[in-house]
C-alpha cells in the first residue's frame, strides 16, 4: 500500500525471493493473480518496471561497465534525460561515499561498493514502488542508515516499499506491516502488535513472535540446550 514499509520474513527457501520475482514477472505465479500499481507484471512487464526500483539478493549490474557507464546505461533504459540522472547519481553518490569509484570496472569493487551501484540504480527513476530483497548485505553502518533514511523519505512521498530481510531487529524498526511467509504460504500478516497478539507475546520481541508463527521455536531451544551440553561438559564434571 502506498505510504508503507511492509516487511517480508521467513525461514531460508520459504520463497521470499521468489514472491518478490513474481512481482516483478520474472517467475510466474502457479496460482492466483498479481497486479503491481494496477498492471499485471507478465502482460504489461513495461508498465510494471518502470514503476519500481529493484534490488535483489545479489546484485545485478553489469560488472564489465564503469559505475559510471552503468548508471548512463540504466537513465536510458529508464528514459530519463542526462541532466535529470546526473543530478541524482551526483547526489546519490555523494551520499554513498561512491564518486571515487565512478570510473572503476564493477568488477573491481568490493561486494559492499557493488551493492552501492545496485541501490543508486535502483533510485535513479524515482519510483513509486520498492521492491528490496536484503538490501543492507555487504554495506557498513554509515550506508545502512543512509538506505534506512531513503525507504523513509519514499514512504513520507507516497511510495510502497516490499522490504525482505533477515535482520529481525531492521524489520522491526522500518516495517509499517508485516508478512510471514513460511513453505510458500503466507502464515501471518499485521502489525507487530497484531501478529504478538497471535501468539500472546504480548512484548515480545519480532524474533520470538516469528520463531513461534513459524513453528522453530521449541527447535531453537532444542538447539540451544544441545550447545549447552557440548560446550560446557567439562563444567558437569
Amino acid at each position: 500500500m502506498p505510504g508503507e514499509v511492509f516487511g517480508l520474513l521467513g525461514p531460508n527457501g520459504a520463497g521470499k525471493t521468489t514472491t518478490i520475482k513474481v512481482l516483478m514477472g520474472l517467475v510466474a505465479a502457479s496460482l492466483g493473480n498479481v497486479k503491481v500499481c494496477g498492471f499485471n507484471p507478465f502482460l504489461e512487464p513495461a508498465a510494471v518496471k518502470s514503476r519500481i526500483g529493484y534490488v535483489a539478493e545479489n546484485s545485478i549490474v553489469y560488472e564489465s561497465l564503469s559505475a559510471r557507464d552503468f548508471f548512463e546505461f540504466v537513465a536510458s533504459m529508464r528514459k530519463i534525460d542526462s541532466v535529470s540522472a546526473n543530478r541524482v547519481v551526483s547526489r546519490l553518490a555523494e551520499v554513498f561515499d561512491l564518486a571515487q569509484y565512478f570510473d572503476s570496472p564493477i568488477a573491481t569493487l568490493s561486494m559492499g561498493l557493488k551493492q552501492k551501484v545496485a541501490l543508486i540504480a535502483a533510485f535513479i527513476h524515482q519510483p513509486p514502488v520498492l521492491l528490496l530483497d536484503e538490501p543492507l548485505n555487504g554495506l557498513d553502518a554509515k550506508s545502512s542508515r543512509v538506505v534506512k533514511d531513503l525507504i523513509s523519505l519514499n514512504v513520507q512521498k507516497g511510495g510502497a516499499v516490499l522490504f525482505s530481510t533477515h535482520i529481525m531487529e531492521i524489520a522491526e524498526q522500518l516495517c509499517t506491516r508485516i508478512g510471514i511467509i513460511d513453505h510458500g504460504k503466507l502464515v501471518a500478516v499485521g502489525t507487530l502488535d497484531q501478529l504478538r497478539n497471535k501468539t500472546d507475546g504480548i512484548g515480545s520481541s519480532l524474533e520470538d513472535v516469528f520463531l513461534k508463527l513459524t513453528n522453530e521455536d521449541s527447535a531453537v531451544a532444542d538447539r540451544s540446550r544441545m550447545l549447552r551440553e557440548a560446550l560446557f561438559v567439562n563444567e558437569a564434571h
